[in-house]
């Protein structure tokens, strides 16, 4: 049978960076369709191409689906990539993924090869081990420490996605280069079943003031600096907090020697009455030459908390906005309707011809079945509410997906439900039945 065209991507689309690379690739690997991207991260002001991480991501990608690619190098500005073998073929339950580069993003590469290794399930229901060599705190990527207090307690939360996790060596971006590693155990999806999601996000939205009614249970802090900031910080930190928040419980959960001065980071995940959290963090990137420890550490407890307030306070959505991205793919790919609040929920309740009734969209977006219009949205480019990685990821998406739809500004995501079944025992790139 003649391969099946690739699907031609403009990888200098919205945010035009190593998002779209990760997510397109992924979401290839797992539904078994050619892909061809062009202009990779061409957005960026340096560093164009691939890097590191995704050269390992997808070199990985390209050996369990017995893919054919081109154009994979480190730089490369054009990469196809055409496998041929579903998930479920893979026979492998312990995976070990090094980088050559020990800078390379181990979240990053994580985000590029978890989609596939979810629909990985066999007949025994044999969970997989994965092991990720690279950064766990690198710069501009997510820290282990927003993978493991909320990118991963929400996949389990909300999709039912159980993952133990562990740290088993820290590595930095910043200061002397070495390796670190992550380890991962999780169930896949078993074959022929879909992705679900268990537990809608909470509709209940609280006051914005500052001081009033904020229903939060409390504020886990993680504090990775060197030992001469940690108790300096610990106090600005508390006392930053007890002002804007006064009553917050804060809970310092990491504490730890960074090693390096110029390895300064903390991540303040703030926790609801109703299980919404929310993630805000800061890897100081700033010049610390003359400045004295007291100076430092009140600089980075402002930022923080500055940062954290933001989020909960001004632009108020269930969901933080670095997770928004994060979760487009699972929304797209799990059978049924998501959805989560945002301040664009909110625009939506102000334009009456959008909706019938406007009480049913803000008491009850946990109930998706209620009659109230829904407007679909247009997915031809990045589009919806969110930073540029969330529009993109979004669109990318739809791409991929044809049959996954969203609407009301990308605030309700209708997945396209996708199933792998066995392969058969003489397969074929066609026998896999993969319903999307």
């Amino acid at each position: 049978m003649k391969p099946a065209k690739p699907l031609a991507i403009d990888g200098s689309v919205g945010e035009g960076g190593g998002q779209l690379v990760r997510s397109a690739c992924a979401l290839a690997a797992v539904t078994s369709q050619p892909i061809r991207i062009i202009k990779i991260r061409e957005n960026r002001d340096r560093g164009k191409g691939l890097k590191s991480q995704h050269v390992t991501a997808i070199q990985w990608l390209a050996k369990v689906t017995d893919a054919e690619v081109d154009g994979l190098e480190v730089g490369s500005r054009t990469v196809e990539f055409r496998p041929r073998t579903p998930p479920t073929a893979l026979k492998e339950r312990k995976v070990v993924i090094v980088p050559e580069s020990p800078g390379a993003s181990a979240l990053l590469i994580f985000q590029a090869v978890f989609p596939f290794l979810l629909y990985a399930g066999n007949e025994n229901g044999d969970p997989i081990e994965l092991e990720i060599h690279g950064s766990t705190n690198p710069s501009f990527s997510p820290s282990y420490e927003y993978l493991d207090q909320v990118f991963l307690p929400t996949l389990e939360q909300r999709f039912g996605i159980v993952v133990e996790r562990r740290l088993e060596k820290r590595a930095w971006t910043t200061g002397p280069l070495s390796r670190g590693a992550i380890w991962l155990k999780f169930q896949p999806i078993s074959p022929g079943e879909t992705l679900k999601l268990v537990k809608p996000w909470d509709h209940y939205k609280y006051d914005r003031s500052v001081n009033k009614d904020l229903p939060l249970t409390h504020i886990d802090i993680s504090i990775l600096v060197p030992a001469t900031l940690r108790d300096l910080l610990v106090t600005q930190l508390q006392e930053r907090i007890d002002l804007e928040l006064l009553g917050t419980e804060v809970n310092f959960t990491v504490s730890e020697d960074s090693g390096h001065n110029a390895r300064m980071y903390v991540l303040a995940v703030a926790h609801s009455e109703k299980g919404l959290r929310w993630g805000r963090d800061f890897l100081y990137d700033r010049s610390s030459k003359n400045k004295q420890a007291s100076r430092l550490a009140k600089e980075i407890a402002y930022e923080v908390v500055r940062r954290l307030l933001n989020q909960i306070v001004v632009d108020t959505a269930a969901v933080d906005e670095y997770l928004q991205d994060q979760l487009v793919v699972f929304q797209a790919l799990a059978g049924g309707r998501t959805a989560y609040w945002s301040r664009a929920t909110e625009r939506l309740n102000t334009e009456p011809e959008a909706v019938d009734d406007i009480d049913k969209l803000t008491q009850g977006m946990q109930d998706l079945h209620m009659g109230y219009r829904m407007r679909k949205d247009k997915t031809h480019e990045p589009f919806g509410f969110g930073t540029t990685h969330a529009i993109t990821a979004r669109w990318v998406t739809c791409e991929l997906l044809p049959t996954a739809k969203w609407f009301n500004n990308g605030t309700i995501c209708e997945g396209a439900g996708v199933s792998i079944q066995l392969p058969k025992s003489t397969s074929t790139e066609d026998e896999a039945n993969n319903n999307f």
